[in-house]
């Protein structure tokens, strides 16, 4: 079940989705989604010359490929067609598991009209889901896009489950967070 504007907000005053810093509701709520912002965090993929990438490999660890990112902290970011760069909401957001609530994160389609792409695979956010969201955007449009921090970019959508989960989100990216990039 989608949670609705009404839910939504019964849900951040009871603590069941909790947001931080809080965002601004008249802006924010529509029927069923809230909108998150932009960080000013940045992650761009350096190329590496010959370098291979095995992400079905025993070996493979992605933390290793961090070593591989050039980090910015800036107030605004050109993302020119046809490139690729990791960003953060400025919000943290905090989806407690006994809420027993998960949510979706989508882009806008102020910026799809554009072409830009605010997830390429990965739009789950697990109940029991502690951080900053992770973005990985894409421009596939023909002119360069101009993102500030503080903008608009994505929405989530709360869905309820059908029963408490045995444990939280425990994956490679639990707690991930822009502060350590700034």
């Amino acid at each position: 079940m989608i949670l609705t504007d009404r839910e939504i907000e019964i849900a951040l005053a009871k603590k069941q989705i909790i947001i931080e810093p809080a965002p601004n509701m008249k802006l924010a709520l529509s029927s069923t989604t809230l909108d998150l912002t932009l960080s000013n965090a940045f992650a761009e993929w350096r190329a590496i010359p010959g370098m291979t990438v095995h992400p079905g490999s025993a070996d493979y660890s992605y933390k290793d490929l961090l070593q591989m990112q050039n980090v910015l902290s800036q107030d605004t970011y050109t993302l020119n067609p046809q490139s690729f760069v990791l960003a953060w909401t400025k919000e943290e957001v905090m989806l407690p598991e006994a809420s027993r609530i998960a949510a979706r994160v989508e882009g806008k389609s102020s910026l799809a009209r554009l072409g830009v792409g605010i997830h390429v695979t990965a739009p789950t956010i697990h109940s029991g889901f502690s951080g900053n969201i992770q973005l990985e955007m894409f421009n596939f449009g023909p002119h360069k896009i101009v993102l500030e921090a503080g903008m608009r970019v994505c929405q989530l959508i709360f869905e309820q489950t059908y029963g408490t989960p045995n444990k939280g989100y425990s994956g490679m990216f639990s707690g991930q967070t822009d502060q350590g990039l700034k």
